[in-house]
């Protein structure tokens, strides 16, 4: 039985997934690319950022990294587009885009 989620693929046959397809480990969302969901995505501008760091608590998925307390550009390939970053900043240092 596959209980991995980098063991499950689209040729896994259905017996050898668990019932409900349920994966008994944790971070498995970093497996899966959701970024192209989105519609606008936002642009950091650096030199605006006084990196008060409130708009990564508030991402619901974790896509502006931290590092030594300093955030770093998006991680758009999980970013969804839900604009709460852009909301939350009060330096405007996010700006928010249409996807082209």
């Amino acid at each position: 039985m596959k209980t991995r989620a980098a063991d499950i693929h689209e040729t896994s046959p259905w017996q050898d997934l668990t019932t409900g397809c349920e994966i008994y480990e944790g971070g498995t969302s970093r497996l899966t690319l959701t970024g192209e969901w989105r519609s606008k995505v936002p642009v950091w501008d650096p030199a605006k950022c006084k990196q008060c760091l409130l708009c990564a608590p508030f991402c619901p998925d974790s896509s502006i990294p931290v590092t030594d307390g300093k955030r770093g550009q998006f991680d758009l390939d999980h970013c969804k587009g839900c604009g709460i970053c852009y909301k939350v900043c009060p330096f405007k240092a996010i700006d928010w885009k249409e996807v082209h």
